[in-house]
């Protein structure tokens, strides 16, 4: 879309206002909005949560957009903490093309919008879809030294992605689109620091702000540079940015949105590879001297703590969620990600021997292992996310996720709303649900590690 010579300013407006051709596309979107939604009220009691929640709560204001757990703020206040609720758990969806969470900043800012404008399903939908391709592509043209080198993609582009589904809600006119994506340039930001803390789920969330006020900014007529994005001073140039050029090919026909990667794991989406392999080996721990798993090295300085102390630490850790594996703990568990079994001794003796390595002929979406037994045996397994998976087995997963997160009931109710054509009735779904009894399922964890050690 667009001649390759326009600038990427250019290029993303009319992109912006593009017609959707593409069914499947679509129906990958709605598979987010769910997996998004039930990731969000799964959230909601997360110490984050509970936070944000309280001082929205507090300032109140104008009754806009519908916050998880019900209450009525303002569009880019409810973006904002529907964002970190969102990713509070860090079981959300990843596109591996530019390593970021899409939906948890674009869809709480098309969420917010569309009923601030009084749009339909349809256009929620579509909105949050043209978005979410803009976060992959910007992130694209932004490059892996802009990750590498510490900013957060979640939180940089999908400010982009955030801002133009907002856009295209407000049916803001070309120049005011420009204008838009110029203001989120000078609001863009989120650190890898973060990762591990409470400030990672908010950087989703200041995303998703960002772009809601980017675009009332720019309908309003506030001006911004043209060029915000791609100029000699401008958010790619002072990030770290590459700007490939051959991260817009395509823009508009192609969708890439098409090959987001889904949770099935209740931490860091660079763990998943692993876990999936090792699982799928099916030890004994008893038995198993070394551990060694081979990744791509990007992921060494982002899921490579090695000693976590905190359930949030151990989110990002090869050699933590390894010995969970082993020892039996469900990763697909959101309640094994608590700080009393993050240090728990059988875990902190089983990822000593857990071994991690760079292997750059391997991609972001790979991993090996290779497990030493006590005879001194060898198992090896290899996975690879980026396999194509039909989408039935992609609904399978999501559904059954879901009534696991917040239960069959509330679960079935969503996924009809979200396949539905009322935006009304799939945001009186997202007040707070009769959420399943853990009170039997939440010592699990605990049990099955002191099991371990009888």
């Amino acid at each position: 879309m667009g001649a390759p010579g326009m600038q990427i300013e250019d290029r993303l407006a009319r992109f912006a206002t593009t017609n959707i051709l593409d069914d499947h596309a679509r129906r990958i979107m709605r598979l987010s909005i769910f997996d998004w939604t039930v990731c969000a009220l799964a959230g909601q009691t997360e110490p984050v949560a509970k936070i944000l929640l309280r001082k929205g709560r507090f300032e109140g204001g104008l009754e806009q957009a519908t916050v998880i757990g019900g209450t009525k703020l303002p569009a880019a206040r409810a973006a904002l903490i529907n964002g970190a609720i969102s990713h509070a758990l860090d079981y959300d969806d990843t596109h591996f093309d530019h390593i970021g969470h899409t939906s948890v900043a674009v869809v709480p800012a098309a969420l917010a919008t569309a009923q601030a404008q009084g749009r339909t399903m349809a256009e929620f939908v579509d909105a949050a879809l043209i978005g979410s391709e803009a976060a992959v592509r910007v992130g694209t043209w932004l490059g892996r030294d802009h990750y590498q080198v510490g900013f957060h993609q979640t939180a940089t582009s999908g400010a982009f992605g955030a801002a133009l589904a907002s856009l295209r809600l407000m049916d803001a006119p070309r120049d005011r689109i420009v204008a838009g994506l110029g203001l989120a340039t000078t609001r863009a930001a989120g650190l890898k620091s973060q990762f591990g803390t409470m400030g990672k789920p908010l950087n989703a969330g200041l995303a998703a702000e960002a772009g809601v006020e980017a675009a009332l900014w720019a309908v309003a007529g506030l001006t911004s540079a043209d060029h915000g994005l791609g100029g000699p001073l401008g958010f790619g140039a002072t990030h770290h940015g590459h700007a490939n050029a051959a991260a817009l090919d395509g823009l508009g026909d192609e969708w890439r949105m098409k090959s987001v990667s889904y949770k099935y794991h209740a931490c860091c989406h660079g763990l998943h590879a692993m876990l999936e392999a090792l699982g799928s080996l099916q030890l004994d721990p008893a038995k198993v001297a070394q551990v060694q798993i081979a990744t791509h090295p990007r992921w060494m300085s982002v899921c490579n703590k090695p000693a976590p102390q905190t359930g949030l630490e151990a989110k990002f850790s090869y050699a933590q969620t390894a010995a969970m594996t082993l020892a039996g703990v469900d990763t697909g568990a959101i309640q094994s990600f608590s700080d009393d079994i993050a240090t728990h001794s059988v875990l902190t003796v089983l990822r000593q021997r857990v071994q991690v390595v760079e292997d750059d002929t391997l991609t972001e979406m790979q991993a090996r292992v290779v497990v030493t037994m006590a005879d001194g045996g060898e198992r090896q397994a290899f996975q690879d996310l980026a396999a194509p998976v039909p989408v039935q087995e992609l609904e399978s997963k999501l559904r059954h996720k879901g009534r696991a997160l917040v239960g069959a009931d509330h679960a079935d109710r969503l996924w009809g709303a979200v396949n539905g054509d009322s935006l009304s009735a799939y945001v009186d779904l997202l007040g707070a649900p009769d959420l399943i009894d853990r009170s039997e399922s939440i010592d699990i964890a605990r049990q099955t590690l002191d099991g371990f050690m009888s």
